[in-house]
């Protein structure tokens, strides 16, 4: 038995080896299951039924789906150009900062507002990912630390403007900020906790950057440092030029993706454990499902969305531990970054 080398891996193959990856990653999360005294099958059952077999499930499925869509296009261009940006969390905590602050603060006429703080997260979002790759390009800093470091930072600077200037007048119990007014606040499907605007935004960026990776000059540029950076620099591609342009894009799906979570649903600056239930790491895993084609995050967000919505039902259906969900995405991605091996290599049998 040997491993030979693939010179490119067919879309069948790539396909084969994701289901492959994905089942294996559902056979091991059963046995944490049994580990905790429940049946793996009546378990799963569950988690499909009381998700897909209820509207109010799929309700749950579409909300959680929102924010990994619009981070996980954004991760999963920045994947294809090898820019490893692990600082989506951040740059969502970011978004939401300067949305709340024009919403707070900024004495804008009510048409404006919420465009405005839609255009401030976005800036928000980009500027820190932007921050992370002008680190990289002055000081070669590695982005993979300084977007994970960047997230921390975020999420002290939420904690610190909740406790401090930002601290809302009618605070009992849980800090936050004051609360938006109507006009602020993204409209929602009826009877539900869906932002159906930033859902319908989500869907678009996600075929345009589709579009633009794969059917414009820009999109080469970007493929081509991401894929061959020896034959980007013999070319004469501006690379560090794309690679800032990379990060502000990233950066601004995951602000924009801190919009939608608190103008839509929380209506207000709170805490980050409540702002993001880890948004920014479970859509590592939704890009990297969608292997390098921003089209397919349209199928692989869902899919993490059922199991985060899945996952809360356990918690209060069987009494799971909290973070039984953060065990299942850990599976995942683990099982996902050992079947790349499968895709650059051929298993062959024999001498």
């Amino acid at each position: 038995m040997r491993l030979e080398p693939l010179a490119h891996a067919s879309p069948w193959r790539m396909l084969g080896v994701t289901l492959a990856a994905l089942g294996l990653a559902f056979v091991l999360v059963g046995g944490v299951f049994v580990a905790y005294g429940q049946n793996p099958l009546e378990v799963y059952r569950l988690m499909f039924t009381g998700t897909l077999l209820e509207a109010r499930g799929w309700q749950e499925i579409l909300r959680r789906s929102i924010p990994l869509l619009l981070i996980g296009v954004g991760l999963t261009l920045a994947f294809r150009t090898q820019f490893y940006n692990i600082g989506a969390e951040g740059q969502l905590l970011l978004g939401v900062v300067l949305a709340a602050g024009v919403a707070l603060f900024l004495p804008l006429p009510a048409p404006l507002s919420l465009p405005a703080m839609v255009l401030a997260g976005a800036l928000g979002g980009a500027l820190w990912c932007g921050l992370a790759a002008w680190l990289r390009l002055r000081f070669s800093v590695n982005e993979i630390l300084s977007t994970l470091m960047l997230n921390y930072v975020a999420q002290s600077l939420v904690i610190f403007l909740i406790n401090g200037p930002w601290r809302g007048k009618d605070v009992r119990g849980y800090i936050y900020s004051d609360r938006f007014a109507e006009y602020q606040q993204i409209p929602l499907w009826p009877g539900s906790s869906v932002h159906w605007p930033t859902l319908l935004l989500g869907v678009l960026l996600a075929l345009l950057l589709q579009f633009l990776l794969f059917r414009t000059t820009l999109g080469f540029r970007m493929r081509i440092v991401g894929e061959n950076p020896g034959a980007a620099r013999y070319l004469g591609l501006p690379q560090d030029r794309v690679l800032l342009l990379l990060a502000l894009i990233t950066g601004g799906m995951a602000g924009l993706a801190g919009v939608g979570e608190i103008a839509g649903i929380h209506h207000r600056l709170i805490e980050p454990s409540q702002l993001s239930s880890g948004y920014g790491f479970t859509a590592i895993i939704v890009a990297w499902l969608a292997r390098g084609h921003p089209a397919l995050v349209l199928l692989t967000a869902p899919l993490m969305g059922l199991v985060l919505a899945g996952g809360d039902l356990l918690k209060v259906s069987l009494n799971m531990p909290f973070r039984i969900v953060d065990v299942f995405s850990g599976v995942i991605l683990f099982c996902l970054i050992g079947s790349e091996l499968f895709l650059r290599y051929r298993l062959r049998w024999g001498r």
